[in-house]
């Protein structure tokens, strides 16, 4: 089949090579020259594991091709939408940036070609679409990648959501697909669209819920992790659960589809309690770790931090939307000297030019006040426990996640916090 897919950062690029991998003819566009030249030369806007070997294993076998001209699209039977929908501070998504993109391309298709939309918009939005070009078809199937597990579960899903008008859509959809999976959940277009705002305002409200308990436990002398443990041998509940108390949800992801559902909910004028008190909940969570430095280190001005990891989360390089990031920004605002240590970080963007970038935990820890584990990399569990001890001024030590719970909670001279852990 020739496929057609556009954007290419993370979304793109995975949906690129997993498809060419398939056996699909894939021409990948993106407007911007420069990062087209990079994918030709095997340099990926994002670090996905085993993304850039199957990306030089497609191009070299001629089932991908990297492209900035838009005429090159003319022959796909299915173009993939698969811009990353840009998301602000405040969770606010730039649909007009996907919108704007997608309009200049659809000139190019041919009459019926099919128009697959898995960037994330607001329901209603491929609906729209149709009604602009009617001489096309429309369908939507919800992005379902993970930062750090992209090609195993793009190429092994669970199943797929698929949004269709009309049977000769499904149709032409099934070879697409087939490849990676035969569960495929058809639905309307509608209720595709609504399902993958449904499926993270879940994951959502299963994160603050988590989280509330957790902080109520640090009060109470329960631990998180056993009432954790409690929750998910419950039938009801299951193991694979959402429920994992640790830092607020960050990146965007969740957040734009909370904030399409609330938005929507404020159009109709439909009350929506529960998922508002989420997102009131998630960023009062953020905060956990400012208020607890504030208040151990006696404010936090004049104080040295060591933050170890800076990227959205492990597997990756990007620091969009971390939340170790804005923590970061945070204590240099409140004066407070800053040092850092990313196995997957070289070197840091302008607005962290105050951070001191070390090339070790070590080197990071050295004369550190406190010291918070803000991304749970399995290379920090390889620092000695005595490090902290020696290395800190005070071996003061934050982990959201618990992730050196097992080395740290009972090594003497370090004083050790994590969510949910009683004090």
């Amino acid at each position: 089949m020739k496929v057609g897919v556009a954007g290419l950062w993370h979304l793109g690029t995975v949906t690129a090579a997993c498809c060419a991998s398939a056996g699909h003819a894939v021409v990948a566009f993106d407007d911007d020259g420069q990062v087209v030249n990079n994918l030709r030369q095997n340099k990926l806007p994002v670090d996905e594991p085993g993304l850039a070997e199957l990306t030089r294993r497609e191009v070299e076998a001629g089932r991908l091709r990297f492209t900035s001209d838009a005429a090159d699209l003319s022959e796909s039977e299915v173009l993939w939408i698969a811009y990353d929908t840009p998301v602000n501070e405040e969770d606010v998504a730039d649909v007009e940036y996907v919108n704007r993109r997608v309009a200049t391309l659809l000139p190019h298709l041919r009459n019926g070609a099919l128009v697959l939309i898995s960037s994330q918009l607001p329901v209603g939005s491929t609906s729209r679409l149709g009604q602009r070009w009617p001489e096309l078809r429309f369908a939507y199937s919800p992005e379902n990648l993970r930062l750090g597990k992209a090609i195993e579960v793009f190429t092994k899903p669970d199943r797929v959501v698929v949004g269709v008008r009309d049977a000769e859509s499904r149709e032409r959809l099934t070879p697409l697909f087939a490849p990676f999976t035969n569960k495929i959940e058809w639905m309307s277009i509608e209720s595709a669209e609504m399902t993958k705002h449904a499926l993270n305002a879940f994951l959502a409200l299963s994160v603050t819920f988590i989280n509330e308990v957790a902080t109520i436990c640090e009060k109470t002398g329960a631990d998180a992790n056993e009432v954790e443990r409690g929750l998910k041998t419950d039938i009801r509940i299951g193991s694979r659960a959402y429920l994992h108390a640790g830092s607020a949800f960050a990146g965007g992801t969740l957040a734009r589809d909370l904030s399409f559902l609330i938005d929507v909910g404020e159009d109709r004028k439909i009350p929506t309690h529960l998922l508002q008190g989420a997102r009131a909940s998630n960023a009062e969570h953020k905060l956990w770790d400012r208020r607890l430095l504030s208040e151990l280190l006696g404010g936090v001005d004049g104080k040295s931090v060591a933050i170890l990891g800076l990227t959205y989360k492990p597997g990756t390089n990007t620091l969009r939307r971390s939340s170790s990031v804005e923590t970061s920004r945070w204590l240099i605002a409140q004066g407070a000297a800053v040092s850092a240590f990313d196995p997957a970080i070289t070197e840091l963007p302008e607005e962290l030019r105050a951070v001191r970038l070390s090339q070790s935990a070590e080197g990071a820890l050295e004369g550190a006040d406190a010291a918070l584990i803000a991304t749970p990399w399995p290379e920090l569990k390889a620092i000695p426990p005595a490090a902290f001890e020696k290395k800190m001024r005070r071996p003061l030590v934050l982990d959201p996640a618990r992730h050196l719970e097992e080395v740290l909670k009972g090594e003497k001279g370090v004083e050790y916090f994590g969510i949910g852990a009683s004090r």
